[in-house]
């Protein structure tokens, strides 16, 4: 261990904070990707003047060092100069975020108020102009950035930074793939599960269990969290991001089956609408629908459409079938390093208020959803979802699960 020391208590001496490092790096990536990041980073911090760039999202964090911090309360952090790369994290971790950081790590303890600011201090210095993430960092933590750093200016680096995440190198892509194989495999796991009598938790927990697993194999010197399962039975379909319940299924049931396996940060997910033992007339009808707007808009992914004008076409498609009025939100979003609380590249949605541009190397979803409401023929919410990589004249899709009545209805 190294590093500055200012408190003495008794006859120990106390540091602000150290180095701790210890073990063998394990990292998602190549050291060549960290530097491409860290070059392209470095190269929007000339353009725009920034001396030092202080991250303090878990994406950002993760995108730049492949460190994945667990806050509990505790502020973390990756400053970025002209020649250094240095994470920031609590002495609760040890040397576990060296380990699993590009670059240099320092620990920071909480013997003093804000040692985590001397420590953003010691690689930064005063006087510096200061990348920051406006979306993330609080009022409070920018007070006392402007207090401890004294910067000479602060500029927002988060929309430059989404903006680089958005194009996925081929080490992502290659990264992207078996996340998208392994939603799969908890698809099926949980349509092996359903049946009428069983609870939607124990249906998203055989799909959790089999992903775990599946990323287990894959890839087996990863750290494993955050994988999850939303499975969605009758009423509870009516929103995409309802949790799962304790709802037993009947046959007749609306189904929606929703696994997201998280291998290293990068979230993928699998969507698909189902009906447990029959489908009735009008509920088909507005499945079938729902699947063709899917299949159009999966078509109209390509290289130099805007993301507004793919939602136009598929409002155009919907309206004309009388069902626009049933959207419930976009129809799609980039995939990267994201989960269900950090890390919307929001830049690259499928919305009418998107103008951004599709290029080969953006990876993005289509997943049109309908909602009727309850006491109306078809009533539920209907929803399928892909994974598409944007390629030179078109798009590649890398959900390899069925999709439609065809396939989906079950018992």
């Amino acid at each position: 261990m190294d590093g500055a020391s200012s408190l003495i208590t008794g006859n120990v001496q106390r540091p602000d904070f150290y180095r701790f490092h210890q073990g063998e790096k394990v990292l998602p990536f190549a050291d060549a990707e960290y530097e491409a990041r860290l070059s392209g980073l470095r190269r929007i911090m000339a353009e725009k003047g920034i001396d030092a760039c202080l991250l303090t999202s878990m994406h950002n964090v993760a995108y730049y060092s492949g460190f994945l911090y667990c806050a509990f309360g505790r502020p973390y952090a990756q400053v970025v100069t002209a020649t250094d790369s240095v994470t920031f994290s609590a002495g609760i971790d040890a040397a576990q975020p060296w380990r699993r950081g590009y670059g240099d790590n320092i620990t920071y303890t909480d013997w003093q108020r804000n040692n985590y600011w001397r420590a953003i201090l010691s690689v930064t210095g005063k006087d510096k102009v200061i990348g920051f993430e406006s979306d993330h960092l609080s009022v409070a933590q920018m007070a006392l950035l402007k207090e401890v750093l004294a910067p000479a200016d602060t500029i927002d680096i988060a929309p430059a930074t989404m903006a680089q995440r958005v194009h996925k190198s081929p080490a992502e892509i290659d990264l992207i793939r078996p996340g998208a194989a392994t939603a799969d495999v908890g698809g099926y796991a949980v349509r092996d599960a359903i049946r009428p009598g069983v609870r939607e938790i124990d249906v998203a927990m055989a799909g959790r269990d089999a992903m775990e697993l599946e990323i287990a194999r894959r890839f087996p010197d990863a750290e494993y969290r955050d994988t999850w399962v939303w499975f969605q039975s009758g009423r509870n379909t009516d929103g995409a991001h309802n949790p799962v319940t304790g709802r037993v299924l009947r046959h007749g049931d609306i189904l929606s089956l929703n696994t997201f396996p998280m291998i290293s940060g990068y979230y993928t997910a699998l969507e698909r609408t189902l009906f447990l033992g029959t489908v009735d007339e009008a509920s088909l009808k507005i499945w079938q629908a729902n699947v063709a707007a899917h299949e159009y808009g999966i078509s109209l992914l390509r290289p130099g459409v805007s993301c507004a004008e793919v939602t136009r076409r598929i409002n155009d498609f919907l309206a004309e079938r009388d069902l626009l009025q049933y959207r419930t939100f976009g129809y799609g979003h980039s995939f990267g390093v994201l989960s269900h609380y950090y890390g919307r590249e929001a830049g690259l949605e499928l919305r009418e208020d998107i103008g951004t541009v599709l290029e080969p190397g953006m990876v993005i979803s289509m997943e049109p959803m309908l909602t009727i409401p309850e006491g109306r023929p078809g009533a539920g919410g209907y929803r399928e979802h892909d994974i598409l990589v944007i390629t030179e004249d078109g798009n590649e899709n890398i959900t390899g699960f069925p999709y439609g009545p065809e396939h989906n209805v079950l018992g």
